[in-house]
């Protein structure tokens, strides 16, 4: 089964903290990486089917922007498995509690 992927980027880990919460919380979504970008940028991403994946980002987004600012926010409906392979985005495996 093919996933969406939904990306948000924020200034400062609080935000990003407080985005993670809200999208796990809102929706069936997986956490499948954290990156630090640098600059204090800092990016979450989530793997789900599409309409969790939106929901998800609705709800992240609004909570990050209460705490902080939020730089972007996407979804890719289907990725392509190159998109996984060359970002490290395979999901964790059921149970680790942590990403790649």
């Amino acid at each position: 089964m093919e996933e969406a992927l939904g990306m948000i980027e924020t200034r400062g880990i609080v935000a990003l903290i407080e985005a993670a919460d809200a999208m796990v919380k809102a929706a069936r979504v997986r956490i499948v990486k954290v990156e630090r970008i640098g600059g204090g940028l800092v990016s979450v991403m989530v793997r789900g089917d599409v309409g969790a994946v939106r929901a998800a980002l609705d709800a992240g987004a609004a909570a990050a922007q209460k705490v902080g600012e939020v730089i972007s926010v996407h979804i890719i409906p289907r990725p392509d498995a190159q998109v996984d392979e060359w970002f490290g985005l395979r999901p964790p495996e059921e149970g680790s509690g942590k990403g790649k």
